[in-house]
């Protein structure tokens, strides 16, 4: 009997070999001998990421190979899948090793891609009879390890989360093989000589930040007027504010007469309310959560973020970072509270320890499905390893560590005043914060800048029943456009699938999406939009361009510019991950879509405002020179189909 255990990459593979008893590196694969979890011979062998990939058009038919409107729609009856030429060598290991196998332990990363890396080799290999097993690890150090090993899962029961990632790969090569070739040869054709990548996932990306680019440019801005009443005490001057905005200065008078409001009056203290209030510890990092913490706080873009922290990962001093949940199980906040002090330290600051129980804003089984949030692993790093890190890493590193731990600080306490005067019976208010404990704000360097809002927000004592003389003054200000969207902002509208919601809060939108996109790909996508020149980045704004420009007037109106049809497709995809549905229905409405698209473009395209703006640019889009006496090959630039 032998065993053949699936690994994604040489990397984890060798983290995986150092959780078993014995070794030995081979060539392609690494035997390994342990009898707590083998009977027989054990072999650990690896892919290169996507070892094996859908084959190309021209794999399907000849006439496939060449970019032509009349071929269009390509739609293979049976989609073929292929090993890359360069990985052929290793694709040969693998598969003769899962022939000969008994039996098969898929552990490629614990995710839907994972699945669908191991079951796509496995398929291509011939090996889809054998028993399989699934490996599920959120850290790779070897004791956390050993207890996957231990606990393997039953290969039948991710079965679905393979079908829908399949799907998605399928639907995305559907999209992007058909539709970039469409919108090329349609805007060629108007002489925008350009390669077009459409994708399923990036277009409706491209067209919110050409929608927020309109929006800024069709704005109006309109005058508006605000009444503040400053009250003279003997502390100091106690500014409120009338809550109501006004649009006209006749507004302004007319209200003022209505309550015999000169420029000096009699203000009397109508409320004055205060609280001690408290808040605790933000909440436990999904990867989403810190890509955007860390591109506000640092302007990190998100794949450099996912990056970091898969590199951390690699190092097995963070968890697994491919996670859109922002809990942990009460294992996990076992073992932090076991090594609090120890991470502390790292991190260099001491606290006395407020909670020693799991809460629920933090510690849930019940919201931890396949991966549980961020977190430092139980492997310390010494100073030595700390030194060792580039700073980007140091920097996320103590980020995770600090939001983690936080969860056991003291809450931050505050009291906050609420205080009403009235004028001739127009009420005016005010209402400000000072800091009692800093509690778990300790932790955060950043927070110096809070500080002093809070202390401005020191308001004069005053008690009810008392009255002051108050100057009015009428403020003019304008109404202010929506501000471009930074890359840390791009994260958060795409999970919202462009609707408008506020960072902080627990997204009840959150409940009605699925959003555009993957955890594990909404990285991926921008830096996509990048690489085809449809975005630029300037001082962490982006800014959408030219090329990108055209694509969204070409496409305004269709489906690929809907967010909400894009995050339905997410919705239907992740019923298929639970078995609900099937992938042939999926794709036969994903086929009905470019069916509609190769009917509606051409139209679309002959349309006046979009042939006009591209008669304006085009100059940029002239139709490179080829050099003389050379034979003329006709090349494309490869597209994304994402």
């Amino acid at each position: 009997m032998s065993t053949v255990i699936l690994a994604e990459k040489p990397d984890q593979a060798r983290d995986y070999a150092a959780a078993f008893k014995k070794s030995t590196k081979k060539n392609g694969y690494i035997e390994v001998e342990d009898s707590r979890f083998f009977t027989g011979k054990a072999f650990i062998t690896w892919g290169f990421g996507h070892l094996v990939e859908l084959a190309e058009p021209k794999a399907y038919k000849e006439e496939w190979a060449k970019w032509n409107l009349k071929d269009l729609p390509i739609f293979p009856e049976k989609f073929k899948f292929q090993v890359a030429e360069d990985k052929k060598k290793q694709f040969n290991i693998v598969k003769k090793l899962l022939k000969e196998s008994s039996e098969i332990i898929i552990a490629t990363d614990p995710d839907r891609e994972g699945e669908n890396i191991a079951r796509s080799i496995i398929n291509l290999a011939g090996a889809s009879n054998k028993p399989t097993k699934r490996l599920w690890a959120n850290s790779l150090l070897p004791e956390p390890l050993r207890k996957a090993f231990a606990d393997l899962k039953d290969g039948k029961d991710y079965v679905n989360m393979y079908v829908e990632a399949q799907t998605r790969q399928i639907s995305d090569w559907l999209v992007g093989m058909n539709l970039s070739r469409l919108y090329t040869l349609l805007l060629q054709g108007q002489g925008v000589h350009e390669s077009f990548s459409v994708g399923r996932v990036q277009t409706p990306t491209l067209y919110l930040i050409y929608q927020r680019k309109q929006e800024i440019e069709n704005f109006v801005s309109k005058p508006f007027f605000e009444l503040f009443a400053n009250l003279e005490t003997q502390d100091g001057t106690l500014t409120l504010k009338h809550k109501n905005r006004l649009d006209t200065p006749q507004q302004v008078k007319e209200l003022l007469a209505k309550h015999r409001i000169s420029e000096e009056n009699q203000a009397t203290i109508s409320e004055v309310k205060k609280e001690e209030k408290h808040t605790g510890a933000p909440k436990l990092f999904s990867l989403s959560k810190l890509q955007s913490k860390a591109n506000k706080q640092w302007k990190y873009s998100p794949q450099q973020v996912l990056e970091t922290v898969q590199s951390l990962y690699d190092k097995k001093i963070l968890s697994y970072p491919r996670t859109d949940t922002q809990y942990i199980g009460e294992g996990e906040f076992e073992y932090l509270k076991a090594n609090l002090a120890h991470y502390q330290k790292t991190v260099g600051c001491n606290f006395e320890v407020a909670y020693n129980e799991p809460r629920k804003k933090y510690v849930d089984s019940s919201k931890v499905q396949e991966h549980y949030a961020i977190i430092p692993t139980q492997k310390i790093p010494t100073e030595s390893e700390i030194n060792d890190l580039s700073e980007m890493q140091k920097t996320i590193y103590f980020e995770v560590v600090r939001n983690t731990i936080a969860m056991f600080a003291p809450d931050y306490e505050y009291e906050e005043t609420q205080i009403t005067a009235s004028i001739n019976d127009l009420l005016f208010h005010a209402s400000g914060k000072v800091e009692r404990k800093k509690g778990w704000k300790e932790l955060f360097s950043s927070d110096a800048q809070d500080d002093d809002k809070e202390e401005q927000g020191k308001l004069p004592p005053v008690n009810k029943g008392e009255s002051y003389k108050a100057k009015m003054n009428v403020k003019q200000g304008k109404t202010k456009p929506p501000k471009p969207y930074t890359e840390g902002q791009l994260i958060n509208m795409m999970i919202t699938a462009g609707k408008a919601v506020d960072d902080d809060d627990d997204k009840e939108i959150l409940k009605e999406t699925e959003g555009i996109g993957t955890e594990a790909t909404r990285a991926s996508i921008i830096e996509t939009l990048k690489t085809q020149n449809y975005i630029s980045i300037n001082k962490n704004i982006v800014e959408v361009t030219t090329k990108g420009e055209i694509l969204c007037k070409a496409v305004e109106s269709t489906l690929l510019a809907s967010p909400s049809m894009t995050a339905n497709w997410e919705k239907h995809l992740k019923k298929l991950g639970s078995g609900e549905g099937t992938q042939s229905n999926f794709l036969r409405n994903i086929q009905k879509l470019i069916d509609k698209l190769l009917n509606d473009a051409p139209v679309k395209i002959q349309g006046g405002e979009l042939l006009s703006f591209i008669d304006e640019v085009k100059d940029q889009f002239k139709e490179k020179k080829k050099p003389k006496g050379k034979k003329k090959f006709k090349t494309r630039k490869k597209v994304s189909p994402k």
